[in-house]
């Protein structure tokens, strides 16, 4: 049996991988250890530091559809993630079970896909429910920083933070979480170790702006809490500032909606004079004019 011991992480797993599918090491002759601490226990074993070096050129071919679902299933937290990796890895390469992945009755397919589909919405609650808070302004560049605070169930941090270099290139942030941080520089993005939640700012200004923008938002007329509860789960309350609102919006839900019902209808406002406009009614109208003669075609 040979421990190998790895930083969680999919890049030190496909290392590792790769150099032990050139020797043809079976899965069940290997051990996989998430990091050093764990791996202090089987310094007995055959620890080994594994790398890409000499692993390359071995005439392995591994298909790309499962470079792409190891990549998110290596950052669920199940410790069996590895090992599954692995022998999925072996099978459709010496194994020669080419057609694995298509296979969706098979046991070791079905829990990546599972573990993929958890991450996937893990990622999506996190792009949906970061919330930034303003801690400064560098004195060299006069660019906003800001710092968020984010408690996923996986190791997401890689996997999710593209989607705010995008959306946020222009300001300086970090979002930290237990597992991970991310940070963004304006030309680089760079992950450092996790911290604990007293590293993260306390609620700002902006804080109020959300629940503002939050207590707009909300439909009185349109309240399903189970629904809203699926999608937004309470664990994630403590650390979203409009959180603090949803009680008492629920609760006066009812009295808004006969009030709304009680509200006379207001009359319609006439169409603005404006030559762009008429044009664009004109030839919306003359459009469905011609749609109504294609329908009458036989």
């Amino acid at each position: 049996m040979r421990s190998v011991v790895i930083e969680p992480e999919y890049e030190a797993w496909r290392a590792a991988a790769r150099q032990l599918l050139a020797q043809g090491v079976r899965p069940e002759e290997v051990l996989w250890v998430d990091d050093q601490r764990e791996g202090s226990l089987f310094l007995s074993e055959t620890p080994a530091a594994y790398n890409a070096v000499g692993a390359k050129g071995n005439g392995i071919k591994v298909p790309p559809a499962f470079l792409d679902m190891a990549r998110s299933a290596a950052a669920h937290t199940d410790a069996r993630r590895w090992a599954v990796l692995y022998r999925v890895l072996w099978r459709l390469t010496l194994g020669a079970e080419r057609h694995l992945l298509a296979m969706a009755t098979d046991r070791d397919v079905r829990q990546l896909q599972d573990w993929c589909k958890a991450v996937g919405r893990d990622i999506h609650k996190m792009h949906a429910f970061v919330r930034f808070r303003l801690v400064g302004t560098d004195a060299a560049t006069g660019r906003e920083q800001f710092v968020a605070w984010f408690e996923p169930e996986h190791r997401i941090v890689r996997l999710a933070t593209p989607f705010f270099e995008k959306r946020f290139v222009g300001m300086d942030w970090s979002i930290l979480t237990p597992y991970e941080c991310a940070h963004w520089d304006g030309k680089r993005l760079h992950f450092t170790e996790g911290v604990p939640r007293s590293s993260a700012p306390d609620e700002d200004a902006l804080d109020d702006l959300w629940r503002t923008y939050y207590r707009n938002i909300f439909n009185p007329a349109r309240v399903k809490i189970s629904a809203m509860q699926s999608e937004m789960p309470k664990k994630y309350w403590k650390n979203l500032p409009e959180a603090s609102l949803i009680a008492g919006l629920i609760a006066g839900s009812a009295q808004r909606v006969q009030g709304m019902l009680e509200t006379e209808e207001r009359a319609v406002k006439p169409a603005p004079n404006n030559a762009y406009l008429k044009s664009l009614h004109a030839l919306n109208q003359g459009e469905a004019a011609d749609g109504n003669d294609e329908c009458d075609r036989p």
